[in-house]
């Protein structure tokens, strides 16, 4: 009942237009990686939906940024490039590659950001972009679940090595102290 209570004042807050769903990567995966960049303020992981084809939920994750450090172009760039955003590989059942946008307007806008990078790969992306219809928060102790303990074999081998990319591709807009203080 929390989560879904959760879930539903999360979803409305106020400043919609500087928040956003991500999906394409286990979500503990997305989550460290947006918990690690300058002007993200929150991240929540958990499972999410859009309508219609795209109503069963996927792993993903929810967050809130501020447009004036962080700018929207500047997330899906970094989540087209932490994940395999052009690979519709046998799992994308529970990892949807999307954005999940709060109004059709930030969708318009992920559309052209998307279509504008899709010159940097060479296979077509597959993340769409989708309007958000529900987020269900994943449970308390797997939140945060990298940066509360980031010794464990999960996220050394799987997480470390997407932070290290994430460092070297995206440093300016990484909280470079804390990822190095996780990594060591």
């Amino acid at each position: 009942m929390r989560n879904h209570i959760n879930s539903i004042l999360y979803l409305l807050g106020a400043g919609m237009e500087n928040k956003l769903g991500l999906g394409g990567s286990c979500y503990w995966c997305t989550e460290a990686i947006f918990r690690s960049l300058i002007g993200v303020e929150k991240v929540e992981q958990g499972w999410i939906n859009s309508f219609e084809n795209n109503e069963w939920f996927s792993e993903g994750v929810y967050l809130a940024f501020d447009k004036n450090i962080i700018t929207l172009a500047d997330l899906v760039e970094i989540h087209l490039f932490s994940h395999s955003s052009a690979s519709n590989h046998s799992k994308r059942d529970k990892y949807r590659s999307a954005i999940y946008c709060q109004s059709t307007e930030q969708q318009t806008e992920v559309k052209g950001v998307l279509s504008v990078l899709q010159k940097q790969f060479e296979q077509p992306i597959v993340t769409q972009a989708l309007l958000l219809n529900e987020f269900k928060l994943s449970p308390e102790h797997y939140q945060d679940y990298f940066y509360t303990a980031p010794n464990r074999p999960f996220c050394q081998n799987i997480i470390a090595p997407k932070l290290r990319n994430l460092m070297e591709k995206f440093k300016s807009k990484v909280k470079e102290e804390q990822v190095n203080k996780a990594l060591k």
